[in-house]
This record gives structure tokens, C-alpha cells and sequence, in this order.
């Protein structure tokens, strides 16, 4: 009975290293919500455009893989990146399946206007600097594992 009982434990949802995970990414990024509103920019574009701030250009398949995004997602975040004049897309000429991202001169300026993002997020979720490191490398210490 003793088995039966710690096997249903395992069951409860306090239990779960996954639901906290869940529930304060979805809590962090609806404290993003209002800060990206002000730059008409969902999450994901936000994250995509920061990427694209660090690289300038990049090709399609690398940038899923550093944003966890498969092409299903990825794609219509970059239409609508390129429709808002941030980014253009482009085949490269030598082969026609690999797709390169460049950011724009419209997409730099935006840069400017997101740089006090990170900021304000910071002051929502209150964690001392050494706690925000120490969460910062368990996270991608798991990231890590489930690459593996």
C-alpha cells in the first residue's frame, strides 16, 4: 500500500518541478505585456527582434534553435517582423532552402525604444541580483540537460 500511496504522490501537482516553471514563465512574460504594448511587440517578437539586435543577420534554422522555436511557430513571428519593417527575409542564392533574416534600419532604431524593457520587468519580479544569477544558470542548466 506504502508503494501505492507514494506513487500517487508523485501525482500531485506540488509535487511537479514543471508546474512552477510553467506558471512563473507565464507570469513573467504577462508583466512583459504592457512594457511590449508601448512597442506593439508580442513576447516572441520582442525576443526574436533581441536576437536579431545581437546578430544582425542570421539564418532561419539558427535562430529557432536559440529561441526553442520550431519554424511553425518562428515563421509567422518573422512575417510580421518584416511586415512591421523591422527585419527582411531572404533565400540565399546558393541554396534555395536556407533562409536568412536581416534586421532593417527601422528594426535597430526599435532597439533604442525596447532598452528600458529589461528594467522594468526586473523591478516586477524582485529577486536580489545573486538570486537572479543563481536562477538564471539552474534554468539553463536544465535547458542544457533536456538539449542533451
Amino acid at each position: 500500500m506504502k508503494k501505492q500511496e507514494e506513487k500517487c504522490d508523485m501525482l500531485r501537482l506540488d509535487k511537479q518541478l514543471c508546474f512552477p516553471l510553467y506558471a512563473c514563465a507565464k507570469e513573467v512574460v504577462r508583466r512583459y505585456k504592457p512594457f511590449l504594448d508601448e512597442l506593439d511587440l508580442t513576447y516572441t517578437q520582442y525576443i526574436t527582434m533581441m536576437v536579431m539586435w545581437e546578430k544582425k543577420e542570421i539564418n532561419v534554422k539558427c535562430l529557432g534553435k536559440i529561441l526553442y522555436l520550431d519554424s511553425g511557430t518562428l515563421t509567422p513571428v518573422l512575417k510580421k517582423l518584416e511586415w512591421k519593417g523591422y527585419l527582411t527575409r531572404e533565400r540565399s542564392k546558393e541554396d534555395e532552402r536556407n533562409l536568412r533574416v536581416m534586421i532593417t534600419d527601422k528594426g535597430i532604431k526599435l532597439k533604442g525604444l525596447a532598452e528600458e524593457v529589461p528594467m522594468k520587468v526586473g523591478k516586477c519580479v524582485k529577486l536580489e541580483a545573486e538570486e537572479a544569477e543563481q536562477l538564471y544558470e539552474l534554468l539553463y542548466k536544465v535547458l542544457g540537460c533536456m538539449d542533451a
